[in-house]
Parts: C-alpha cells; sequence; structure tokens
C-alpha cells in the first residue's frame, strides 16, 4: 500500500484494503490478549501479601483475559473454506398460508437485526409479497466478514407456534418457513457456465407500489438448465445490473452445490435439511403460545425470552451449533 501507484487500479487496491482489514481483525485481538496476559504476569510476579488493591486488579483483568480467549476459541471454529466470506441468504414461506407469509416476515426482521448489530450491510436481491400479507419469499446479500460462518448455522426449516392474529377465533396456528444460506464466491474458479445451458426470463419487478416499482421488464431469472438451480433479481436499478447480480447467485449457488457433491454431503444438504417445509423437519421452534420458548432441536440450546431471539439475539444458538459441529 506504500506503493506510489497503489491507488492506480482502483478495484485492486480496494481488494487489498479489504484483505488488510481482515488480517488485522483476525490478528489485532491475538495480540492484545498476548499483551494483556504479560501485564497480567508482570502484576502478579510483584505482588505481596496485604496489596488489596493490586490483588483485586489482577482478578480482574484475568477475568476480563478469559472472556477474551473464549472469543478467540470461538473464532477458530470459523475456519471453513468460505466461512469469512460474505453470505446469500433466502428465506421462503412453507406450509400455513398467509399465516406463514407473516412468519417469513418476522424471520426476515429477526435476521436483519441479527446483522445490524454486527454491523454487517444487508441487501435485498429478490422480494415476492404475500396476497394479503409478509413475504413468500426473499434472497439478501448479507455482506460483513464471517457472515457466512455464523448464518451457515441457520439453514433449516423454522416452526412458529402462537395465536394468530389472521384468525377471528384467536385459535393457535403452526407455520413454518425454510431458510437457505450460501457464501458468496468471489473466486469462481472451476466453475464454467455455458450460455445455451441457460434460461433468461425476463419480467416486470413486484413491489408495494409507487417509485419502488419498476414500469420496465427489468426483474431477471436465471435457470440453470441441467441442475435445475434458479436466480433471480429484481431490486437493481436496471436489468444489465440484476441479470449481473442473478448470475453471481446462481455462481455461488453451483459452487456450493459441487463442493458438497465432492464432501459427499449432498444428501445432507439439499436432500434431509431440504425436506418439506412442513411438521417433522424443523431444526428450530419458536414458541409464543402457550408459553414462551426458543429451542434447537440440534442442540437443545433454549431460551424462554423469544422477543429477544427476534430482535436479533441469536448468538447463543448460533454458538452452540458451530462448536457441536467442531466437536462431532
Amino acid at each position: 500500500m506504500s506503493n506510489p501507484r497503489f491507488w492506480d487500479n482502483q478495484e485492486y487496491s480496494a481488494q487489498v484494503v479489504k484483505k488488510l482489514k481482515f488480517l488485522k481483525s483476525r490478528v489485532e485481538p491475538w495480540q492484545a490478549a498476548w499483551d494483556k496476559s504479560r501485564e497480567l504476569a508482570e502484576l502478579s510476579g510483584i505482588l505481596s501479601e496485604g496489596e488489596t488493591a493490586l490483588t483485586q486488579e489482577v482478578a480482574g483483568g484475568l477475568g476480563e483475559l478469559s472472556q477474551r480467549i473464549e472469543k478467540l476459541e470461538f473464532n477458530a471454529l470459523l475456519s471453513g473454506e468460505f466461512d469469512k466470506n460474505s453470505a446469500i441468504l433466502s428465506i421462503n414461506s412453507g406450509a400455513g398460508g398467509t399465516e406463514s407469509c407473516d412468519w417469513a416476515a418476522m424471520l426476515l426482521r429477526m435476521y436483519s437485526r441479527f446483522c445490524e448489530k454486527r454491523n454487517w450491510s444487508v441487501k435485498t436481491l429478490d422480494i415476492l409479497e404475500g396476497e394479503e400479507a409478509g413475504i413468500k419469499n426473499v434472497t439478501l446479500l448479507i455482506e460483513g466478514h464471517f457472515a457466512y460462518g455464523y448464518l451457515k448455522a441457520e439453514r433449516g426449516v423454522h416452526r412458529l407456534v402462537r395465536i394468530s392474529p389472521f384468525d377471528a377465533n384467536k385459535r393457535r396456528h403452526t407455520s413454518f418457513a425454510s431458510v437457505d444460506v450460501i457464501p458468496e464466491i468471489e473466486e469462481d474458479d472451476g466453475i464454467k457456465i455455458e450460455e445455451k445451458d441457460l434460461r433468461i426470463d425476463v419480467y416486470r419487478s413486484k413491489g408495494a407500489g409507487g417509485q419502488s416499482v419498476n414500469t420496465t421488464d427489468s426483474a431477471v431469472r436465471i435457470t440453470h438448465i441441467p441442475s435445475g438451480l434458479v436466480a433471480q433479481c429484481q431490486n437493481e436499478r436496471s436489468q444489465h445490473q440484476n441479470k449481473q447480480t442473478a448470475l453471481k447467485i446462481l455462481k455461488a449457488r453451483l459452487y456450493e452445490l459441487e463442493r458438497e457433491k465432492k464432501e459427499q454431503e449432498l444428501l445432507k444438504h439439499y436432500g434431509s435439511d431440504k425436506k418439506k417445509i412442513e411438521w417433522g423437519s424443523q431444526i428450530r421452534s419458536y414458541v409464543m403460545h402457550p408459553y414462551n420458548m426458543v429451542k434447537d432441536h440440534r442442540t437443545a440450546q433454549e431460551t424462554g425470552d423469544v422477543g429477544k431471539v427476534m430482535d436479533g439475539g441469536l448468538d447463543e444458538f448460533i454458538e452452540a451449533y458451530l462448536k457441536l459441529k467442531a466437536n462431532s
């Protein structure tokens, strides 16, 4: 970066700056913990009996150092090939009609809040609203260090139990929505997409009305015929931008598919994890009636504070899942 011509190539320099920020985010916390441990070792070496204030300072420092080390140990779990990448997250409503569409919208808010707390940017690439309320499906690009590493824990079916606000008789309803997460692939070496293998459809963007809706056929849907994978985008400014973004999503999905085949995990991620979006296939349940509880069925992690979870408080569930996977 000290090279006088470093900024001549803006694209290259941006990549280097991004890499530098990532490396600093990994090295600086370790260096800070190391410096703290040396400081505490020196203080403990001069402790003498009766020095209450210094003893308390060392004890407090050890507690702080312990928390730092726990965080570093957890970060070490995020060492997968794509864990440091941004993520493409999709939410699809399942069995339950309007109630299910509302549940999908609630999950969208939950993940948006979770990302906001981590200073990750959330960009809506495609969204289809429900007929009466909520959303049928949405695709998000979540940009931030380790976004995929964290959010991959959310892949699966999520179940909601509550008194439906759409039921005049105030009966209890069960709704389902599925979440899929793939990494954003910056280097797509090995993935070659032939033009003849693609079916590209353009259509008019759909939205809530007003200035946010395009008046031209700018939305793009790309189907990869051999695999049947579909990617679409409608929220960019032009048809060309929507096509490029949809192609980027498609490449990421193809890359993920090929990687999982090589790891012999295709059945797990695109079979058993993608069951019908209904009873018996959920990874996590959110119960709001007759009691309050969120329980992850993979780790048995649970909490009675549903409001905190719906406001983006997912850390305990994600950490429990990643620790379980690391030990399995």
